[in-house]
């Protein structure tokens, strides 16, 4: 393990957002139909263009005026469409369709003025059909193909043809072969630019769905692990309580009592006892069960102090360091949630660098900033990598990589996020950042509601990464 790396791992971003597969699919639409927007200005100033072309500079009389309100009539469905996609961002399959359709239509209509199926710009419906291809459902996509056939037949029948000369044998020179070869290059070239941009909105609608569904995963993982900690702490409560008897009942024993040496061991095994009973507890008050019993109104400054002092005396650390910045102190109800999460990444970190550790807590514009610090060897590579996902330890031990897994996705539940980076001088630094909206009680909050709203997201206290 190199002693330092330049890699940060970030796990649930600060208010990300959790939008659905229709909320992607809406994106993505929005995006599409931005991108046929700007096809169809490049098609305006390329119309414009190729008839001034024509008509002065080749001598072929079009009927400018009629071709000309038909390329107004165009600009002003585009600014239309523009408008409408700025108010109203979702965007539909058959939005984009009826799109199409008058870009044919207008396609069409200037093929007609122009030379009909003589025309060489006649290959430009295959442009409208590769983008119904890509951007379409399927009886979207051949009732395009079926318009444009029938446009081309109509065109062949009832259009007037250009008046160029046969003369194909020039090659180059022929007026006919240069149009082909500017509307062959004019496909290629809006092909490969749109056909590259739309490909990439589909791909990164995939890689998010891909996100949601390992999310989605990831918090059904973490479901079925409270059910399984919340049934092992109901079957923990009896037992827990017959030794912690069996040990009060001990310390009365003149064996006992006698002995100063026994009676430390036996009030050693009591707070341990007590301490097994409180995680259990935490375990069921997160499940939702005795809540009330035991949430209460504290402030950031005092949870934190108190969350400290307590994993402090528990916990075997040689120095440890902590300093509370948090500065205007704010109210929040004491939720076991949190304070397993911190416990759990104080414990790791505890894990690796025995001999010390620092705690900072910040209050950074809107948010709490959590950061622990350790001595150790640092994170492996491949932890950075693969940072938040569960199973990731180098401990080599069953349940190894939970504990920063259930970090991270607490965090992230409550709109936080969990960063971890290696120390250039050694040992390794773990960020949570909570938004203070998520923790912190309003003067007019219930206090029963907010515990409610905090407490529904336990981390079980097992499992280091």
């Amino acid at each position: 393990m190199p002693a330092a790396t330049d890699k940060v791992a970030v796990a649930g971003e600060l208010h990300a957002p959790r939008a659905g597969v229709a909320s992607l699919d809406n994106a993505i639409g929005h995006q599409n139909m931005q991108q046929l927007i700007q096809l169809r200005w490049f098609a305006v100033v390329g119309q414009v263009a190729t008839i001034l072309v024509v008509h002065y500079g080749f001598g072929i009389r079009l009927p400018l005026n009629h071709m000309l309100q038909v390329l107004t009539c165009l600009a002003l469905f585009n600014m239309v469409s523009l408008l409408r996609l700025r108010i109203h961002r979702r965007v539909t399959n058959g939005e984009l369709f009826v799109a199409l359709l008058v870009d044919v239509a207008t396609l069409t209509a200037q093929l007609y003025l122009s030379g009909g199926a003589t025309n060489p710009f006649v290959f430009l419906y295959l442009l409208q059909v590769i983008l119904g291809a890509v951007l379409l459902k399927a009886w979207s996509i051949w009732t395009i193909v079926v318009v444009t056939a029938l446009c081309f037949a109509g065109l062949a029948l009832f259009s007037r043809p250009l008046p160029l000369p046969l003369d194909h044998d020039r090659g180059l020179w022929s007026p006919y072969v240069q149009g082909m070869l500017v509307c062959f290059a004019l496909n290629a070239a809006l092909l490969v630019v749109f056909i590259t941009r739309i490909s990439r909105n589909l791909r990164v609608r995939d890689a998010r769905l891909a996100d949601m569904r390992q999310r989605a995963s990831e918090e059904e993982h973490i479901v079925r692990m409270g059910l399984l900690a919340s049934g092992a702490a109901h079957e923990l409560g009896t037992p827990l309580a017959t030794l912690a008897v069996i040990l009060g009942d001990w310390r009365r024993l003149p064996h006992f009592s006698s002995d100063p040496e026994l009676l430390q061991e036996v009030a050693e095994m009591e707070v341990q006892i007590q301490r097994c009973k409180s995680i259990v507890s935490g375990i069921l008050l997160s499940a939702g069960e005795t809540r009330g019993e035991s949430s209460e109104e504290t402030t950031v400054r005092t949870f934190l102090d108190d969350l400290v002092e307590e994993w402090r005396t528990t916990r075997p650390v040689e120095e440890f360091d902590y300093e509370n910045l948090f500065g205007q102190d704010l109210p929040m109800v004491s939720d076991s949630a949190i304070k397993q999460m911190v416990c759990n990444v104080l414990d790791n970190a505890l894990e690796a660098s025995p001999h010390w550790l620092r705690l900072e807590a910040t209050h950074d514009a809107d948010a709490l900033t959590i950061t622990v610090t350790d001595a150790g060897p640092g994170f492996i590579p491949a932890i950075l990598a693969e940072f938040g996902k569960p199973y990731q330890s180098s401990k080599g031990r069953p349940g190894g990589g939970l504990g920063l897994f259930l970090v991270v996705n607490v965090a992230r539940t409550l709109g936080g996020r969990v960063a971890v980076r290696n120390r250039p001088e050694g040992g390794a630094v773990v960020t949570i950042t909570l938004p203070l909206a998520a923790i912190v009680l309003e003067e007019d909050e219930d206090h029963d509601d907010a515990a409610t709203a905090l407490a529904n997201h336990a981390v079980p206290p097992a499992a280091s990464p």
